[in-house]
């Protein structure tokens, strides 16, 4: 599935249109008192952490682990919310990771707070988190119209940093007034109006004709999918060096306020809400700068941008200076977020909506803990001033990856799945485990048209693969130059008939093109054949043969 360029306009891109549906507005209502609790958290976290240890390693730490469960759940979770109700799985984890944030709260009120346990439910909670965002991300498609996508992943982020722009500092006065404490249990409590106001989504749940995929296979074919879809598996790579390269910014700014501008949490409080503001205006040009530029050139420049702003965020020692910077930055990086964040989305069908979304944040928040790591372990022994020079030299290095790695252009058309038609003619007794299955597909092809035929199926061989296909292969008959073979196989039936499901718009015209130059008087043949059919046959001649011998229970 090749994306093309489509130039939003209008009514259509307008920044807040998504918010005229009322059950979007009510979720993104909702979210925005969660976000303010979660920035609360990391706030209380962050500075807690630097009255436990004096150690900078440890104060980083903080943003791996409430990062790191981003990268180690997101992928199954998203599987979850692909394979069951997207609503229920939103509210299991924020249940989750308001139960863990009220047990810390609890902790931290009696005293028993080490580094460890704090770095261990800042994980927990961060699990919880990481189990509803890819199930509310997916979902966003059900709450406003298709055109309306790009705009209500913006609003998305909209909300996090309308939090991160007053949070960071009302969370530094709170951890002042009544400590480290008083932050966890606000956290715990800001869970609980999203968790409502998703029990009350009336959400039609769609009725599939077969049973979910076991995790292991769903996890798999999401992989599969984001693997062989070049579109995803460039956003992917690209997010993940960029999480790499920005994640100083985030992790080492309570080392700023304090070692660098000498001030304490309400100086890192107001660092933090400047650079929410700035994500803030960055998220509501999303729309204007997709209008403007093409995807490819929207994320150089943001490079080009933020990354002088991050260098010299390490020679500045003046807080409206810092804060300015920060800003620049916050901009920059949520417009790079958004649009890496838009590119999976409007390039993955429904039925793999989550698990890509769920890829991509894995991939961000990978790349954020391992960068918070790395420029934790710079600033142990340079210092955070090189640490962040450095950290701005490799994100300005990522705007050369357009070279070799330049950002797919996606539409909104094409990912809507069709019927197949030609449903498969079975006489043996298949159950969904029965398998493998092999499929071939006979093809009468002009040799003077044998070369663009070739490259249409190579086209092809891609749509299959990500739909669930293995071991795809093209051979040509050596006595009959016209006749080609298209071959490979699913582990089971029941993968087999998902693959036919999964067919889209963009593979349907992959499948067209390819079957175009097909000569035959009829469709191209199809054979689909059980390989190794030990349970369609009979071990011995005396066993009876339950389609044909009536079997007593009373034989001896």
């Amino acid at each position: 599935m090749t994306p093309t360029n489509s130039k939003p306009s209008g009514e259509t891109w307008n920044a807040f249109a998504p918010l005229r549906d009322r059950t979007f507005r009510n979720i993104w209502s909702a979210s925005l008192l969660s976000n303010f609790g979660q920035l609360v958290l990391g706030v209380g976290a962050a500075w807690e952490m630097t009255r436990l240890t004096p150690s900078p390693g440890m104060v980083a730490l903080v943003q791996s682990a409430l990062m790191l469960p981003m990268m180690l759940v997101a992928v199954p979770a998203g599987a979850i919310a692909d394979m069951f109700d997207r609503r229920r799985t939103a509210m299991t984890g924020l249940g989750f990771a308001s139960l863990a944030a009220a047990v810390l709260a609890t902790v931290a009120m009696l005293g028993l707070t080490t580094p460890w346990i704090l770095l261990i439910f800042c994980s927990l909670i961060g699990a919880g988190v990481a189990l509803y965002a890819p199930a509310w991300q997916a979902s966003i498609i059900e709450q406003v119209p298709a055109e309306h996508l790009p705009a209500a992943v913006a609003l998305g982020a909209v909300s996090y940093n309308l939090a991160r722009s007053f949070g960071p500092a009302i969370g530094g006065a709170v951890v002042l007034a009544v400590g480290a404490q008083g932050a966890f249990a606000i956290n715990a409590v800001f869970y609980l109006p999203l968790l409502i106001t998703f029990f009350f989504w009336k959400r039609a749940q769609p009725v599939n004709r077969l049973p979910p995929e076991r995790l292991d296979r769903a996890i798999v074919s999401g992989a599969r999918y984001a693997l062989h879809s070049p579109p995803i598996r460039i956003v992917l790579i690209r997010a993940f060096l960029f999480g790499i390269c920005s994640a100083s910014t985030a992790a080492l700014t309570p080392l700023i306020a304090r070692d660098l501008l000498h001030g304490n949490a309400a100086t890192f409080g107001l660092l933090l809400g400047a650079t929410g503001i700035g994500a803030v205006i960055g998220a509501l040009a999303v729309s204007e700068v997709r209008e403007r530029f093409s995807a490819e050139r929207a994320v150089s420049l943001c490079a080009l941008v933020g990354a002088p702003a991050v260098v010299l965020l390490g020679f500045s020692t003046h807080l409206i200076f810092t804060a300015g910077l920060l800003l620049i930055s916050g901009a920059v990086s949520m417009l790079l977020v958004s649009l890496f964040s838009i590119g999976v989305q409007l390039s993955a069908p429904r039925w793999v909506a989550a698990r890509a979304i769920s890829l991509h944040s894995s991939a961000l928040t990978g790349g954020i803990a391992l960068g918070a790591w790395l420029w934790g372990q710079v600033t142990a022994g340079w210092g955070v001033d090189v640490a962040m020079i450095a950290s701005g030299v490799a994100l300005l290095l990522t705007s050369l990856l357009g070279l070799v790695l330049p950002m797919p252009r996606v539409s909104l058309s094409g990912l809507e799945t069709v019927e197949m038609g030609n449903e498969p003619e079975v006489a043996l007794q298949l159950t969904a485990r029965s398998g493998p299955i092999v499929i071939e597909i006979d093809y009468s092809v002009d040799p003077e048209q044998a070369r663009q035929f070739y490259a249409a199926m190579l086209k092809l061989q891609h749509a299959r693969l990500r739909n669930g296909a293995y071991d795809w292969s093209l051979s040509r008959d050596i006595a009959n130059p016209a006749l080609w073979t298209e071959r490979y196989y699913c582990a089971t039936w029941g993968d087999y008939l998902r693959q036919r499901e999964r067919f889209t718009h963009s593979d349907r015209e992959l499948q067209a093109q390819a079957s175009a130059f097909n000569t035959a008087d009829s469709a191209s043949r199809v054979r689909r054949r059980l390989e190794r059919p030990f349970g369609s046959v009979r071990w011995r001649a005396d066993v009876p043969d339950p389609q044909r011998d009536t079997i007593s229970v009373y034989a001896p």
